[in-house]
């Protein structure tokens, strides 16, 4: 069982709004597993929604490169903010980049075999952080554009049939900014929707409601979920009044995928109490 700490208690208090002492006893009986205990809140007390985005122990940039039909986005991590804006890091980021797109792979161990491994062990040495090429995915389609938000944390890309590489750049700004789950419904996983359905459905039978009203009521909610999270049902984050569907539909266009890269997403950060490890230098040192 993962120790309950005040900083695990503080994030869940955080992804849902509830009280701390709602937030201990959650985690306590879902065993320390954050978003067992988010899915169990769900289900008991009604709760609609939860941060999903994931902890992060990494700090770094993410660079997208465009060329035709092909895009490609790559992230590059550090373990610090101050040297994500170095320019010899970023300079590192771009070369990474550059050797992936020219090389059309996304085979991140071959890509770094040989200079690349060097250059990276010697900026290593230059600035005493470690420094990790994490991961390369690409899209092939008639038409790509790419978008990187200002920040150099969230880079998308995105493959269209027909269009223009500015339709594809809009429609990745759009993906930077609200991350859907997936281009259209029918491609939502089958054990996605079976999971939030059984949380509506512990929801809805809270309400006491005849068993033909609680169908009905699931079904709207899983529906209201699809739509909510299929990138062509939302509506477009520059022009609410229209849906990113209707905008691509405009052009003659339609989506064929997308990749989203956020700095750091998945990673575990590992919590470290500062004063503790101060104290226990502090007693090494005086022996």
């Amino acid at each position: 069982m993962t120790q309950i700490t005040a900083s695990l208690v503080k994030d869940l208090r955080e992804r849902t709004g509830l009280g701390m002492m709602e937030c201990k006893k959650a985690l306590v009986e879902a065993g320390g597993d954050i978003d067992k205990a988010i899915d169990d809140l769900r289900k008991s007390s009604g709760l609609k929604a939860a941060k999903k985005a994931s902890r992060t122990a990494a700090d770094g940039v993410v660079a997208v490169r465009v060329d035709g039909g092909y895009a490609l986005v790559a992230e590059v991590n550090s373990e610090t903010d101050f040297v994500a804006r170095d320019d010899n890091f970023l300079d590192f980021v771009n070369v990474v980049a550059d050797a992936a797109l020219a090389a059309r792979s996304t085979d991140l161990a071959a890509l770094m075999a040989g200079d690349l491994e060097a250059k990276r062990e010697a900026l290593v040495q230059k600035i005493g952080e470690n420094i990790a090429p994490r991961r390369l995915a690409a899209l092939q389609a008639e038409v790509a554009g790419g978008y990187v938000h200002s920040n150099n944390r969230i880079a998308v890309v995105v493959g269209l049939n027909g269009g223009s590489e500015e339709l594809a750049r809009e429609v990745a700004m759009h993906v930077a900014a609200v991350n859907p789950a997936v281009v259209s419904s029918d491609q939502m996983p089958a054990e996605l929707i079976a999971k939030e359905k059984e949380i509506f459905s512990a929801q809805a039978r809270e309400s006491g409601k005849p068993e033909e009203i609680i169908e009905k009521m699931i079904e709207g909610r899983v529906a209201k979920f699809l739509k909510e999270s299929s990138l062509l049902d939302q509506p477009f984050v520059k022009d609410p009044d229209t849906t990113v569907g209707k905008l691509v539909a405009a052009a003659g266009a339609t989506v064929t995928s997308f990749v989203r890269f956020e700095v750091g997403e998945g990673i575990e950060k590992e919590e470290v109490d500062f004063a503790a490890e101060v104290a226990a230098q502090v007693a090494a040192s005086s022996k």
